[in-house]
Formats: C-alpha cells, sequence, structure tokens
C-alpha cells in the first residue's frame, strides 16, 4: 500500500520523500531535504559567540528559543560576502534540535529530485572530505550539490553548539 498522494498520520512525512529545498550559495546550487526543513526566515541580527569558528556566526531567539547560526559559504570553504537582501536563514531540524543555515538565496522546493537521479559525490583523497555532500543531480542544466542536514557539523561541533544554545536558553545556568 503506497502513501503517495495520501494526508494524514504516517502518509504526510511520506509526501516529504523526494522533496528537497534548493538554495543558492557562492554561485553553486545546493539542495537538502524538505523533511530537515523547519521555516525559512529573513536575515536579522544575529548575536555572535566569541571564541568559536569563524562559519558559526552566532545566534538568534526564535520564539524564545536559542538556534546557533552557521554560514554556508564559510562552512564550505567559500569566501564571505555581504550579506544581500536575499539573503535568509534555513532552520533546521538535526537530532532534535535547531540550528540556522545562512544561504545567498533560496531558489525553490522541488519534488523533480528521485533518488535514482542522485549520483555519488566523486572521492577526493582522505575520507570524509564530502562529509555533508550526499550526491549531485544534473537538472534543467546545472549540477546540484545534495546536502546531508546531520552532517554539515561534525558531532562534536554538533554537541558544543547545541550545549551553548540551552546554556544561553537557560541563562546559563546548568
Amino acid at each position: 500500500m503506497g502513501a503517495s498522494g495520501q494526508r494524514g498520520g504516517i502518509e504526510e512525512t511520506d509526501d516529504m520523500e523526494g522533496r528537497y529545498l534548493t538554495f543558492w550559495t557562492d554561485g553553486q546550487m545546493y539542495g537538502l531535504p524538505i523533511a530537515d526543513v523547519v521555516q525559512i526566515i529573513r536575515m536579522e541580527h544575529i548575536t555572535a559567540i566569541p571564541e568559536f569558528p569563524d562559519y558559526v556566526k552566532g545566534v538568534i531567539s526564535l520564539r524564545g528559543i536559542i538556534v546557533p547560526v552557521i554560514d554556508v559559504r564559510i562552512r564550505f570553504h567559500k569566501p564571505a560576502a555581504k550579506y544581500t537582501d536575499y539573503a535568509c536563514i534555513i532552520i533546521a531540524g538535526i537530532k532534535g534540535n535547531l540550528f540556522g543555515f545562512v544561504v545567498d538565496r533560496v531558489a525553490e522546493v522541488t519534488d523533480k529530485i528521485s533518488p535514482e537521479l542522485i549520483s555519488k559525490p566523486p572521492q577526493i583523497g582522505s575520507e570524509g572530505v564530502n562529509q555533508y555532500l550526499k550526491g549531485v543531480v544534473r537538472m534543467e542544466g546545472r549540477l546540484i550539490l545534495m546536502i546531508v542536514t546531520s552532517k554539515i557539523l561534525g558531532e562534536q561541533e554538533l554537541e558544543a553548539l547545541t550545549r551553548t544554545a540551552e546554556e544561553m536558553s537557560s541563562g546559563g545556568r546548568k
């Protein structure tokens, strides 16, 4: 019994299967599973966190929840750039926590990317080089790099940022 086109319960989650949010960063299009996306917000003031890596821009408060914000450009080893009016923050859920990812511009939500269209990413050198890259898709004359949202940050980075956000949410009390 297939879940395609059905609504309600588990079937609603299945409707998200094969749907991706595409976005632009440094002239390259990326895609991540729509199931990982909580919401997309306009750029807002980001409070810096001292002594964190440069790609961690800081935190924002989203309906009272402290959310760490990562600049995707810098995380993907691209040159930093001034945020334009199109820049936004994709709020994603990773392992039960919220993280914000600054991107240059959101493109669209697409259901045109089936698993068989995703080619394995090229491997260069050591293991883990493409830790957050699921694969590559050719669509409408361009290559889209497909991202594994939960691997944009490593385990230690996720833990450190989650701990910091929790401490800030509780007013610094443990």
